[in-house]
């Protein structure tokens, strides 16, 4: 279900909008409009577009079957916890959505459902992941083996649901800080994920086309032109990151010709070189980048590591330990919270690192670089919510979407906008992205009412719990 509809949302929504905002990534492509502040509204939209119809009428869907079959709570209250995971990213990225009557065309015949506020899906939400980890236990769920996530583990899932209860929680604090700290509680003593064997991810494979692929690297296979941003790489270098050639790489062909013009290529070793690595400044075009910088080969600019991280049988992080430890620790710097604030940002960083292990042995980062690092890029309690909140965006690169959520939530960390001539956003970073089109002509009383309450349909306008 996660699987299949991630294949065109990040293309669009998650990469070429969100991760370029965010500055993990960068190009010279004048369709990645996220790197520039310009407005294409089909990209803008595709997670709208592809979740309602496909991850949110199937999870509905689910969720009537189990209701009208007489299914065992547990299973429900997975799929409720799904269910609060794909609204979430929807209401977080475009404020108010449809929620109470989504997904209820064949169900209900609901063919124009409600926008509901924020406020109301977030008040929903968390009550669901509420009374779901309340009616999970230690067995295996009726899902068993076909569960791709956990295997049934209920545990694992129970976990899980006191995470996303931990994030929903924390983005309300600039709106509601009191409902915010009452939240994060609960999530604390309900019992958080526990390390990395409870990452929340979905696992890919080769194929067959189309089925089960990392959309990620469905999007790096047709594409050649995302590059690293100069502000993550320069983040990484500054730091002496050990994750800098994991993440990413020079290409393999250098740009350049032999006497014979054939291309000169580069050896692995040479593209994972982490001397020679270089980001990509943000917001610039072919025209631009040689302008300012007098640079004209692309090649010569790190991209994501094509040998590791961009493969179709990669997994795909949805929450991970290394986000909740980093919550954790400003849990105890706001209020004292959760124990000692540096043991849990040492333990974020120690997990963002080891769970890159995943995308196989050339993510395997040794204990020794990671205490180095560590012991080089010490917590510091005067500066902690900036430099645990960059450490969360250095560990959600690839998940764009938690990425431009925190940012939002946090202002951190602190990123300089771009300029591009013809933004949309008077040279400053989007705050949310845009509805879809088809809403304005299919559902227009809705959409329009939506608007009325949170402000103009634009990238600009800020979501419910994002107030200035």
């Amino acid at each position: 279900m996660l699987a299949s509809s991630e294949r065109y949302d990040n293309w669009r929504a998650n990469l070429i909008y969100q991760s370029t905002m965010m500055q993990h990534m960068a190009t010279i492509a004048g369709y990645w409009a996220g790197d520039k502040y310009t407005w294409d509204r089909g990209y803008a939209s595709s997670l709208m577009d592809r979740y309602y119809t496909g991850v949110v009428k199937q999870v509905e869907d689910m969720l009537l079957q189990l209701e009208t079959e007489g299914g065992p709570d547990e299973m429900k209250s997975i799929t409720r916890v799904l269910r609060v995971f794909a609204y979430s990213r929807l209401t977080d990225l475009y404020g108010d959505i449809p929620y109470s009557e989504a997904g209820k065309a064949v169900i209900d015949g609901v063919f124009q459902p409600k926008y509901d506020p924020q406020s109301e899906i977030y008040a929903d939400m968390l009550k669901e992941l509420e009374e779901s980890a309340a009616a999970l236990g230690s067995g295996t769920s009726g899902f068993g083996s076909a569960d791709i996530i956990y295997g049934g583990d209920q545990a694992k899932w129970k976990r899980l649901a006191y995470s996303l209860m931990l994030r929903l929680g924390f983005r309300l604090i600039k709106v509601d800080p009191a409902g915010a700290q009452e939240w994060v509680t609960k999530a604390i003593n309900g019992g958080v994920m526990e390390s990395n064997a409870d990452i929340f991810y979905v696992p890919h494979t080769n194929g067959p086309e189309g089925i089960n692929q990392n959309g990620n690297g469905e999007v790096f296979l047709a594409d050649n032109s995302p590059r690293l941003s100069k502000t993550f790489v320069d983040f990484m270098l500054n730091s002496n990151d050990p994750r800098l050639t994991v993440l990413g790489s020079l290409p393999e062909n250098t740009g350049e010709t032999d006497g014979g013009g054939s291309a000169i290529l580069r050896t692995p070793a040479e593209r994972l070189d982490p001397s020679s690595q270089k980001g990509l400044p943000n917001g610039l075009d072919a025209g631009l980048l040689e302008d300012s910088t007098g640079e004209t080969n692309i090649q010569a600019y790190t991209e994501p590591n094509r040998m590791l991280v961009t493969g179709l049988d990669d997994p795909m992080f949805f929450q991970t330990y290394a986000e909740v430890e980093f919550m954790l620790a400003e849990a105890n710097v706001r209020w004292g919270l959760a124990g000692d604030a540096e043991t849990h940002y040492n333990n974020g960083v120690r997990a963002a690192m080891e769970m890159l292990a995943m995308y196989g042995d050339g993510g395997i980062i040794a204990s020794s670089d990671i205490d180095d690092y560590l012991v080089n890029n010490p917590y510091d309690p005067g500066n902690a919510l900036e430099q645990i909140n960059t450490q969360y965006w250095a560990a959600t690169f690839l998940n764009e979407y938690e990425a431009f959520s925190n940012w939002r939530r946090t202002g951190f960390p602190v990123l300089v906008p771009v300029n591009y001539p013809g933004n949309v956003t008077n040279g400053t970073i989007p705050r949310r992205l845009t509805y879809s089109e088809s809403e304005q002509v299919n559902n227009p009383q809705n959409y329009n009412e939506a608007i009325s309450r949170q402000g103009q349909d634009l990238l600009t306008t800020r979501v419910w719990w994002d107030v200035e």
